[in-house]
């Protein structure tokens, strides 16, 4: 990466919850720390328009909070309007900085602000990289099932301006294949992972449990349970480990989204216990992900490639047991089960018979069954 000047674009930063924004910051203070470079970092905030600087030895990190309002991401329209409204924002910000700058690396949050940025580049003849951290307008016709007219032009657009960048950053070689499937040579693809945005590790001190959590085996869903993460799988499981089973395992629903929204209306209606919380401080995830017994992380086959859970870096530096819904072709199968350090088991979307199965021999750990005692070894099968 030749130049002194660069501009990283993306969406929420910190204090405002986003994974995406989380790890720029991260991106972004190494490029000025260890490269040397002068990066502007443009995002967005809920609070008030705000920029600082922090200088290193050879470079330095210029953060600017653009301020967007939230929206109702069920509605479709909001979404559309919303997502014009904020990339016209982002460019209009980062412009003056873009103009100095010899490099530009946006990311895939906001979605579709290639169409701002691309376009803009037939003037400003920068070198663009994209760090396609999640993959529009893929996302919204996997949601669907299928492209309405639509989304069939958008994704032609899409495909069009693609294929005129320079580089793009992928999160793991389910991305690559992604990119390679639509004509992207693999000599402009950097496989360049997202560190856990947090040190955690054995000695990381748990939160207090939940008092509900006494005697149970507490399985904890954290961040983000939206569109692209399956529900059916483990709802189904779960009822059926309450209703016909031990009902040991005690889901902690520490998370947003529309999946969160569907699994809690399930359970309210199956009437099964299950722990709901808000969202912790960025500074007390480290000992939340390491306050329950394992982690549940799902994905939908559809979004294979297109989205990859950033919190399984998390998850897997926590070093408990995980629990993965989901198909073995993400880098969320292969990271899991990488790890030398505990115990993996992989349940495939729709296996929700296997998925109760294995909550029962969660609930054997917790219960001490000298017959049914599972041995937590790595399992993926």
């Amino acid at each position: 990466m030749s130049g002194s000047r660069l501009v990283y674009i993306c969406d929420w930063l910190p204090p405002d919850f986003g994974a995406v924004g989380q790890y720029s910051v991260l991106f972004a203070r190494e490029l000025a720390r260890d490269r040397g470079l002068h990066v502007t970092l443009v995002g967005l905030t809920s609070g008030q328009a705000e920029s600082s600087i922090e200088h290193f030895e050879r470079g330095a990190l210029e953060i600017v909070k653009v301020p967007v309002p939230a929206y109702d991401k069920a509605r479709t329209s909001a979404r559309i309007r919303w997502t014009i409204t904020t990339n016209t924002k982002l460019m209009r910000a980062a412009l003056p900085f873009i103009r100095k700058a010899d490099t530009v690396l946006f990311t895939g949050s906001p979605p579709l602000f290639l169409h701002w940025i691309a376009p803009a580049n037939l003037l400003l003849r920068k070198r663009l990289i994209y760090r396609i951290t999640d993959f529009h307008p893929e996302c919204a016709i996997a949601e669907r099932g299928s492209p309405s007219l639509f989304l069939k032009f958008v994704l032609t657009l899409t495909l069009f301006w693609r294929r005129r960048l320079h580089t793009f950053e992928v999160l793991g070689h389910d991305q690559a294949m992604r990119l390679n499937e639509i004509g992207v040579t693999m000599e402009r693809i950097v496989l360049k992972r997202d560190p856990s945005p947090i040190a955690i590790g054995p000695n990381t001190p748990p939160l207090a449990r939940p008092p509900q959590a006494e005697g149970k085996f507490l399985l904890l869903y954290s961040g983000n349970w939206g569109i692209a993460h399956d529900t059916t799988t483990f709802v189904d499981a779960y009822i059926a480990h309450y209703k016909n089973g031990s009902g040991t395992v005690l889901l902690w629903l520490n998370a947003i989204g529309k999946g969160a929204a569907t699994v809690a209306e399930a359970f309210d209606k199956a009437g099964v216990p299950y722990i709901r919380t808000d969202l912790v401080p960025l500074d007390q995830l480290a000992s939340l992900l390491r306050t329950p017994d394992a982690h549940l992380i799902t994905l939908k086959n559809a979004f294979v490639g297109y989205v990859l859970p950033s919190k399984v870096y998390a998850c897997v530096d926590s070093d408990l047991p995980v629990m993965f819904i989901g198909p073995t072709a993400s880098d969320v199968h292969l990271l899991c089960d990488e790890r030398k350090s505990s115990s993996y088991f992989h349940v495939d979307v729709g296996d929700s018979d296997r998925c109760a199965r294995l909550l029962e021999d969660f609930a054997a750990i917790e219960n001490g069954s000298s017959a049914k005692k599972l041995r937590l070894v790595r399992s993926s099968v």
